[in-house]
């Protein structure tokens, strides 16, 4: 039989010591989806089915390439977080760090594939 205590039971599961940390880049990078979200829809779908010229045309201007760039870095930063808090929960073992790995891996090359595009259309 085994007798176990409650903090024995409970070793192993406690706290991070990150969770506030994450609660709050949560919060802003929400906060900051919420304009944009929509903006992003906005200007994306306005260049979908556009001719070359007229996409470089548009993403010529200053504070639509910001907005897109922008949008992109923060939408991807919020997916990651998520998937690796995903990831933590699930996920256990060198099966779990190769995916968070993989995880920033992407979110990373996928934000500097996003910006150097942009970067290229917009110049």
């Amino acid at each position: 039989m085994r007798y176990l205590t409650d903090r024995k039971r409970a070793e192993g599961f406690g706290s991070s010591r990150g969770g506030t940390d994450h609660h709050w880049r949560m919060i802003v990078s929400s906060i900051l989806l919420v304009p944009l979200i929509p903006l992003f829809i906005f200007l994306a779908g306005s260049l979908i089915g556009g001719s070359y010229e007229s996409v470089a045309e548009c993403l010529s201007s200053p504070l639509a390439a910001i907005a897109l760039g922008l949008s992109l870095t923060v939408i991807i930063l919020h997916l990651m977080e998520e998937a690796n808090e995903a990831i933590e929960d699930y996920v256990h073992g060198t099966a779990g760090k190769l995916s968070l790995i993989a995880v920033k891996a992407i979110s990373y090359t996928l934000i500097v594939a996003g910006l150097f595009a942009l970067a290229k259309l917009a110049l």
